[in-house]
């Protein structure tokens, strides 16, 4: 597609969102203004633009439940690209508008924006679950609703040394051998590499070489090629899905038998779509229940799709949707609390807000939520699927608090 064309798709996109959002709020209706960045067009646009259905949606289910103690919440959504720049243009925009929180995307700009969002005191739930945002004497207003990826890292690691690890002919022999493969230029895909290590060699893995994939990867023979040398008992891959189907591609045709860890971006229902036969087997975190599964809520997330977007098939829609309701949802439970509390400043939602929050649980397959005032790791528990015979099937749950309590308070906050 052409620049132009993809420019004009974006501004339409965009506005039919905030139009959709803008219609549903009566003339005069007290509101509540929400900014929301996403990428639609961008490099992880193969997932960002169902995760930004998600968010639209979910606002007009919060509006149509009641909304905000009986407030509106008026949405903003808009396309970045994946270009940071294009993100603190984008945010100097909220401000302006004096929205009271904003619901974000990716983790540069995430990263990028946190010292701005500390200093303006704005709430920015973002869909960049790194572990870098979870300690508030850095990062105060930077919050999620997910297993953030170092996380989801070290219960992928755990879950195969657990249950895959002792079934392999070598197992007692030797140490077992991991490789990582991800865009090591990318703020996400590198983000969970230092806690994968640590992992690693906390349990005893030989650690072989790493590997770049870029995020647009569509030939890494030359990377798989490498690997076979080392010969990996297992993968981690920490790209999106676009990038992980590809290397699952290669290595089902180049031969490399092992196993592979996805952490929750590259592990959705495109993947076997893409990758096909390679994807059986493939491990991987999911936070969040797959779409359409049975899980509390979902027949809301399935009833609007059908509702707002009609021309999308359900049978496109993914895991993203429900990450998207997630991340507003838990928005706007804080907004509530604060709300009640009777101060909807940036600091009143997050004090009487999100670090009210003691296992919080709205559904969707989603670990109940905590956050105190000294620690916004809102999950310890890593759930950990497998891709098999068609199905997406629970292999295992790693409580990372409960295993390793003294790590989990004293060493891994920040990661």
């Amino acid at each position: 597609m052409k620049p132009k064309k993809i420019w004009l798709k974006t501004i339409l996109y965009a506005g039919i969102i905030m139009l959709m959002i803008g219609l549903a709020i009566p003339t005069g209706a007290a509101t509540i203004k929400i900014g929301s960045l996403n990428d639609m067009t961008g490099a992880t646009s193969d997932v960002g633009k169902d995760f930004a259905l998600g968010i639209a949606e979910a606002i007009h289910y919060i509006n149509d439940t009641g909304g905000i103690n009986g407030k509106k919440i008026k949405l903003y959504q808009f396309d970045y690209g994946y270009r940071i720049p294009e993100a603190l243009t984008k945010y100097s925009l909220f401000k302006r508008l004096k929205c009271a929180a904003i619901l974000g995307w990716g983790t540069g700009d995430t990263e990028a924006l946190a010292p701005t969002v500390a200093r303006d005191k704005i709430p920015y739930v973002s869909a960049s679950y790194s572990g870098h945002l979870c300690n508030p004497e850095k990062t105060p207003y930077n919050l999620f609703f997910s297993t953030d990826y170092s996380t989801q890292a070290r219960g992928l690691i755990t879950a195969w040394y657990d249950k895959k690890w002792p079934n392999k002919p070598d197992y007692g022999k030797r140490k077992p051998r991991i490789a990582l493969c991800y865009m090591f230029a990318s703020p996400y895909s590198s983000s969970s590499i230092k806690a994968a290590k640590d992992h690693a060699k906390m349990l005893g893995f030989e650690m072989g070489p790493q590997q770049d994939v870029s995020l647009f990867a569509i030939d890494t023979k030359s990377q798989i090629l490498a690997l076979k040398e080392f010969k990996p008992d297992v993968l981690l891959l920490t790209n999106t899905v676009m990038s992980v189907a590809a290397v699952l591609r290669d290595a089902y045709a180049l031969g490399l038998k092992t196993d592979k860890l996805l952490l929750n971006w590259g592990f959705d229902e495109n993947l076997p779509k893409l990758a096909g036969k390679a994807a059986e087997g493939v491990i991987g975190c999911a936070p969040w229940a797959f779409f359409g599964q049975n899980v509390p809520l979902m027949d809301k997330v399935v009833e609007y799709a059908k509702k707002y977007n009609p021309g999308i098939p359900l049978e496109k829609r993914t895991i993203h949707t429900v990450q998207g309701w997630a991340n507003a949802l838990g928005l706007a439970e804080a907004l509530r609390r604060a709300d009640k509390a009777g101060d909807l400043s940036g600091e009143g939602i997050l004090k009487y807000g999100f670090e009210t929050m003691r296992d919080y649980d709205f559904g969707l397959g989603v670990a109940p939520a905590t956050f105190t005032a000294t620690d916004h790791r809102s999950q310890s528990e890593a759930r950990i699927y497998e891709y098999k015979n068609g199905k997406f099937t629970l292999l295992d749950s790693i409580d990372l608090k409960k295993r390793w309590p003294e790590k989990w308070a004293n060493e891994w906050l920040g990661w």
